[in-house]
This record gives C-alpha cells, structure tokens and sequence, in this order.
C-alpha cells in the first residue's frame, strides 16, 4: 500500500479541532438557511410553447435525389442532401410501422445510413391540424453515452478504490445540487450571483467532506475555499463593471434573453465564473492543506514560517501548471470565438475588446486571481492549524538535533562499521 494522500491526517490537537468545528459549523449553518431563503419556490412555464413529441426509430432506407431548384440556387443541388429516408418507427402512434421522412439537410444536419438509430419528431401542420409529418431531429445517443459513464465510474473506482467511490457521490452530489437548486433558482428568477455562491458553498461542504473525510484537514481546505470563493465573486463583479460586460456576449446568452426576459445575464455571467472556479480551487486548497500536513508530520520541528515557506513552494508549481489548464479550457469552449481573429477582417485590438472575447477574458483572468489568492490563504490556515498546541512537556524527550552534515556522518559510519569489521577479522585470525 501507498504513503501520502491516502494515508490518514494526524489528528489535530483538541482544541484546534473545536475551533474548527466553532468556525465550520456556522458556515455550513448560514449556507443551509440561505439556500432555504433562494431556494425556488414554484416552478416556471416553459415559454416556448409545448414540447415537440420525439420518438425513437431505425433508417431502414436512404434514397438521394438531385435537389429541385431554388431563388438561391436556381440550377438546384447546391443545398442538399435531398432525397427521403424510411424509417421504423419504434414509439409513438406509429410504433412497428415505417413512416417516410426528408433527408436532414442544412448546416448542423444529422447524416444518416441504414442502420442508424434515430429520434424522430412529429410535426403539426398550422392550417390543418389532423395534418402530421415526421422529421429526423438527431441521433440516439444514450447507449454509448451510458457504456461511456460506466467505463468512467469504473476506471474511477478501479483507481481510487473507496477514494474513487466517494468521489463519484460527490460528483452525484454536485449535479445534484445544480440541476435541484442552482439552475431552477436562477430560472425561477433569484439573483444568479448569491445562488452561485450558495450553490457552490454547498457543493463544496458536501464533496470536502465526502471525498477526503471530516479531519482538520478537510476543514482548513473548505475555509480556504470558501474565502477564495468569495474573493473570485468580489473580484469578478469588479472586473464585469470595469469593462461593462452585459452578460449578452454569447449566442446561448442571447437566445437565453428571448424565452426568459427576466434572467440577470450580467449575474450570470458572474455565477458562471464562481461554478466554473470551483472545481479548480478544492484541488488547489486540498492539495495545500495536505502538503501543509505532511510537511509537519515528517518534520515537527517545522516552524509555521517554515512550514509556509515549504508548502507555498509547492504552490506555487501547482498553479504554475494550473493556470494553463484554466486558459486552455475556456480557450477549448469558445474555439468558434477564437476563431473569429483569423476570419474577422477588424483590427485585433476590436476584437479583443469586443463583448464577446472581453467576456471570456475576465472569466479567465478573474477565475486566475481567485486561484492564486487560494494558495497563501489556505497555506496560512494549513501551516496555523498544524503547528496549533505545540509544546513541550517535562516528561516528553528533547527532538534530536538535526545532523549539520548528513553525508560526514553516514561516511563515519561506515568507516566505523569497516573497521570493527576489521578488527573482527584480525581477531578471528
């Protein structure tokens, strides 16, 4: 079996741990009751209208055919594919029967052959509704995507064994909490940022505490990114006023606005950050106050500046390596965006500084900030908690001195041992 991470954290002293629990205990408490006051009371009508029925199918036959001329193409062929598709359907009023439907055609089309597992809606005409038609929306994707979770939860478990098991009702957890209490508030019309906030202050109690146990620990990582946490909120609100952000920089955010008037996109904008932030910090505070543990049980001799000093050097190579995951991420999500500097015939500076970018801008160096802040802070607590309580008794022995010259003393030694040997054999002969 392995040392470090997965070996226990020793225990804290008494009277640090009530301290702790004096400090964590109300939190958790102010977290539960504002998230009773957010949380969202009635739910909301969709406000585009009844949901389309959709019912699964299998292409059983594909037929091309030239595409008819239009005002746009008046020699035709140019906005195909055009042809039908036959397909069985497997649900709905026309289930174990074969209803024809047009190619997919256009930009962002499904391509479909025979064999392939389709979802098929149905269609009323407006001027006569006893009129239906069906149309191809898109592919089945739930097999493999459930194979692809199972494969996920298992190299998890696999890995982390019951380390790997909590992380997975962590995760439970974190979705959990997102889709029952963050995105319903939001849209039920609560101020984003505080819901973020709360949000993510209950994801982070639940996950903490679930993945890597109810220790001194644990807790000093959960205060450490619960400041951070708040110093990524204050710092985003200042940077999203400083540079005028709207919270309409993106097609999704636009389309938003159409079917929920009422949704604070600036807000959003915000809680986007602090979820996003998240998952970045409990890594970072975990891995501080970890470090900061380890340190002082190898060495007790440690002082807290040194203890400080030491794991802050570890902290400093995680962020040095952290950083770049949190730009390339957001650079990975918004590669249409990025895409518009070469295809975009404005200056870059335009560009840059357009709504759209300048907003993907603040959320990277905001998210940064937030991620560096975490490091002394949580380094702080770590190295206050895990030097808390230090004394000495009268009965308790004196820590050895440690060695001025470690590589004197092991050749000492071995010239000891070499000539006691010696010696031994002189004897023996």
């Amino acid at each position: 079996m392995g040392a470090g991470h997965t070996s226990p954290a020793p225990s804290a002293p008494p009277a640090v741990r009530r301290l702790l629990v004096a400090v964590v205990v109300p939190l958790f408490l102010l977290t539960l009751v504002a998230a009773v006051v957010l949380w969202p009371g009635h739910g909301r009508e969709p406000a585009g209208g009844p949901d389309v029925p959709r019912y699964h199918g299998t292409v059983t036959r594909v037929v091309s055919e030239p595409c008819p001329p239009t005002p746009e193409a008046p020699e035709g062929g140019t906005d195909g594919p055009c042809g039908t598709a036959t397909v069985a359907a497997e649900q709905g009023p026309d289930a174990g029967r074969e209803v024809e439907t047009p190619i997919p055609a256009g930009p962002g089309a499904p391509r479909v052959e025979v064999g392939d597992k389709i979802i098929l809606v149905e269609l009323t005409d407006p001027a006569d509704p006893a009129v239906t038609s069906y149309a191809i929306a898109e592919h089945q994707r739930g097999t493999p995507l459930i194979w692809l979770m199972v494969l996920f939860a298992a190299a998890i478990v696999a890995f982390g064994r019951w380390r790997g098991l909590a992380a997975l009702g962590g995760l439970a957890a974190s979705f959990a909490i997102l889709l029952g209490f963050v995105l319903p508030g939001i849209g039920a019309g609560q101020p984003p940022l505080p819901v973020a906030i709360v949000g993510a202050a209950l994801i982070m109690f639940v996950v903490l505490y679930l993945t890597h146990g109810v220790t001194a620990q644990t807790s000093v990582a959960v205060l450490g990114t619960l400041g951070s946490l708040v110093i990524t909120g204050v710092l985003g609100t200042l940077a999203t006023a400083a540079t005028h952000l709207t919270g309409f920089g993106s097609e999704d955010a636009t389309t938003l606005s159409m079917f929920q008037a009422d949704v604070d996109l600036h807000g959003l904008l915000l809680a986007g950050i602090i979820i996003g932030s998240l998952g970045v910090l409990d890594d970072v505070t975990v891995t501080q106050a970890a470090t900061v543990t380890e340190l002082a049980h190898a060495n007790p001799a440690l002082s807290r500046r040194q203890l400080y000093r030491a794991a802050t050097r570890v902290g400093r190579a995680h962020i040095a390596s952290t950083v770049n995951t949190i730009v390339l991420a957001y650079a990975g999500a918004s590669l249409p965006l990025l895409l518009l500097l070469v295809a975009d015939s404005r200056p870059v500076s335009q560009i840059l500084t357009s709504e759209f970018l300048a907003q993907e801008i603040v959320r990277s160096a905001v998210a940064t900030l937030g991620l560096i802040a975490a490091v002394p802070l949580t380094t702080g607590l770590a190295a206050a908690v895990a030097t808390a309580g230090r004394h000495r008794s009268p009965v308790d022995p004196p820590p050895a001195p440690r060695p001025r010259d470690g590589g004197d003393d092991a050749l000492k030694a071995l010239g000891g041992a070499r000539s006691t040997d010696s010696a031994w054999r002189d004897s023996g002969a």
